[in-house]
């Protein structure tokens, strides 16, 4: 009897057993069956530029099955925020969005549908992050230093030039000019001995040649200390300051017009597509446009420094670093927040920061990313580590950035007055004066 007891409590054990482990298993498979947490992401982003972060996207959505990231690009910031606007009101947001430098980052912030930088990943935390850029005031940090925005698309104005039109033209492809007086010996070798019928040409007109010109010749672009003392202090709008450096670089850029040296200027990335081309042999642009050129075949370039006046400074000063950012929206279910939380922690890594980095010239992420770059990829490109690296050192008070006031409004006012005066329209200083006017009322404008 009592071994038949004993019998039938190791059965009564044995099928417990078999029903712990198939429910066990039962919950595995549940769990493995279980449908990823989809994130979306909008975005603006160039034709190559885009291919590679699908690329990444790709990527990520295979090495993991947690998140799903889905990906939407738009062909302009205002067709993005229109639709935000509509998704937002449906509460059908995304999770992250592009947005373009406004230069009032706070502002931003402080709309209903945005949950800044700082609050998700607090309660996310993306571990031993140091970003590239340590700028406390950058274009995505708030007057506290607080992150904003997650600046995945941070980038810089730089000068590019076709290298096989320079060794035509019996120029250094290794060594081109570091002012604006010197590029303007280099360009009449371009048109006159290479015969190259567009020597110089710039696309995003108003960030090289009115923004950026200021810092980088060691000057203020706004009044109150580049506009951010009005983040913490009660002070008066700040005002354009267009100095005789302007009247000067302005003139300069003219008489380039009327010499046959400057060809094209545009406020968009329009004149990109002459350089790809290898129709221009220079090019000012925003650094973004590296990617574009990377994939286009036949087309050996380097990329150096926006030149300087040595009247006005010793050496050239870092420019402002903007660009665009991954803003995160408000209003997403938790499983939401922790996906976006963790799609961007993946992004930070050092290894994908740095691709995306080299595939685009956006600038690294993090230190990490940085010096996890290809030696090798840079000494394929001429000048490409110098202008990157000039960028991880702490930047002068004159080059932290600036803030003013509707700004969105007011960049196109500085784009037509460039028009004007690069076309002969209206002389240099008029279209200076005009410009620092109507930007001055609008930014006081609330």
């Amino acid at each position: 009897m009592k071994n038949l007891q004993l019998a039938g409590v190791a059965r009564a054990m044995l099928a417990s057993r078999r029903a712990w482990v198939f429910g066990a298993a039962m919950a595995m498979a549940g769990v493995a069956n279980a449908a990823p947490v989809e994130i979306q992401v909008w975005h603006t982003l160039s034709d190559a530029n885009k291919a590679e972060f699908e690329k990444l996207a790709k990527q990520y959505n295979k090495e993991q099955d947690q998140v799903s990231v889905k990906l939407r690009g738009f062909a302009s910031q205002d067709a993005l925020e229109q639709e935000a606007v509509t998704a937002a009101k449906a509460k059908k947001a995304p999770n992250l969005v592009q947005l373009t430098d406004n230069h009032s980052p706070e502002v931003v912030a402080q709309h209903k549908a945005i949950l800044p930088m700082y609050e998700l990943l607090a309660k996310y935390p993306i571990k031993d992050l140091n970003w590239f850029v340590p700028a406390t005031s950058s274009f995505t940090r708030d007057g506290k230093g607080r992150l904003l925005a997650f600046p995945w698309m941070a980038e810089v104005p730089v000068m590019f030039y076709n290298t096989a039109a320079y060794k035509k033209a019996g120029l250094d492809p290794n060594n081109p000019a570091r002012t604006w007086n010197g590029l303007q010996a280099e360009l009449l070798k371009l048109r006159d001995v290479a015969d190259i019928d567009c020597p110089y040409a710039s696309s995003d007109q108003v960030t090289v040649h009115l923004e950026n010109l200021a810092p980088i010749n060691g000057q203020q672009f706004t009044s109150n200390n580049n506009g951010l003392d009005a983040i913490t202090k009660k002070s008066a709008a700040p005002a354009m300051q267009f100095d005789t450096l302007y009247m000067r670089h302005i003139s300069l850029m003219v008489s380039w017009k009327r010499s046959l040296l400057f060809m094209a200027h545009t406020g968009d990335a329009s004149a990109d597509k002459l350089f790809a081309k290898g129709e221009c042999a220079v090019l000012t642009a925003n650094s973004g446009a590296f990617g574009t050129f990377l994939t286009t075949k036949s087309l050996s370039f380097g990329v150096a420094p926006v030149p300087y006046y040595d009247q006005a400074t010793k050496s050239a000063g870092q420019p402002f670093v903007s660009g665009s950012a991954l803003w995160a929206l408000e209003g997403r279910p938790q499983a939401e927040e922790k996906a976006t939380a963790q799609f961007l922690a993946w992004l930070s890594k050092p290894v994908v920061a740095a691709e995306w980095h080299q595939r685009t010239g956006f600038l690294p992420l993090t230190e990490a990313a940085f010096r996890a770059s290809d030696v090798s990829f840079y000494k394929s490109i001429p000048g490409a580590q110098a202008v990157i690296a000039s960028m991880s050192s702490r930047p002068a008070s004159n080059s932290r950035g600036f803030r003013m006031a509707n700004y969105t409004r007011i960049e196109p006012v500085l784009n037509q007055q460039l028009n004007d005066a690069f076309e002969g329209k209206v002389p240099p200083v008029s279209a200076l004066n005009n410009a620092a006017t109507q930007a001055r009322s609008i930014a006081a404008q609330r």
